[in-house]
């Protein structure tokens, strides 16, 4: 169909072979080319191709129109977010070394798909649709957890158990770290399939980061003393981890 020129709106191809000088399309000149000026017309069912001929005595301003660029104008207007990411223990909690931590996120189009969007210029159109594949849980401890599903929400009922399809268990406290926290990134990698109407088809790949802090303790013993009722609680240096 050729490449689209924004002052005739329409897309421009040479006609190659040229016709014979004494065609009615050179309008009686005898340098330059002939164009094929192809347009959309119409709409829905009535939608149809209108081509018209056009001498030029130069080349067309055409650009060339990809569509890769237009399925990443489709992506943008999708406006992908950061994942959402939760915990267990979450913020304002300690947890505790070699217990269990719960992970997930909280599914929203943007945030984890499948979102649908589409670009067009006149011609062509690409739809693009995306959804997160996989999380990629980065602990801060040197350990990175791979979570192909958004993972389980934690609630209380479940005890103390490892989480179904998304977790981690730290062998040391966070009290060395700053803020004595581990920082944790969530790494959201989407999957993004994109097809053109004229037949073309590709894959992009993304991802979306998102961060939180997760403090990690050590269980503190609690003495008893047998002539005395009273419970003594040890105190912990620092920042309590």
């Amino acid at each position: 169909m050729g490449n689209w020129s924004n002052s005739r709106q329409c897309y421009m191809q040479r006609e190659n072979p040229p016709p014979p000088f004494d065609d009615y399309r050179w309008q009686g000149h005898t340098d330059g080319s002939i164009w094929a000026c192809t347009r959309q017309q119409g709409y829905d069912e009535g939608e149809h191709l209108v081509t018209e001929w056009v001498w030029l005595p130069g080349e067309p301003d055409t650009v060339v129109i990809d569509p890769v660029t237009l399925a990443y104008r489709a992506i943008a207007s999708m406006q992908l977010a950061p994942p959402l990411v939760k915990s267990a223990p979450g913020a304002g909690q300690v947890g505790l070394v070699n217990m269990p931590v719960w992970l997930w996120v909280t599914k929203t189009e943007n945030t984890w798909g499948p979102i649908k969007r589409e670009a067009s210029v006149p011609g062509l159109t690409v739809t693009a649709t995306a959804q997160v594949a996989a999380i990629d849980w980065t602990m801060g401890d040197g350990k990175t957890v791979r979570c192909k599903g958004a993972g389980t929400p934690y609630v209380k009922s479940m005890g103390i158990k490892d989480s179904p399809d998304c977790g981690h268990r730290y062998t040391k406290t966070s009290s060395k770290l700053k803020d004595c926290k581990y920082p944790v990134t969530a790494t959201a990698r989407w999957e993004i399939e994109w097809q053109s109407t004229l037949g073309d088809t590709g894959q992009i790949n993304l991802t979306q980061d998102a961060a939180t802090q997760l403090r990690i303790g050590e269980a503190v013993p609690v003495l008893v003393d047998p002539e005395d009722s009273a419970v003594k609680v040890p105190q912990k240096a620092g920042c309590g981890a």
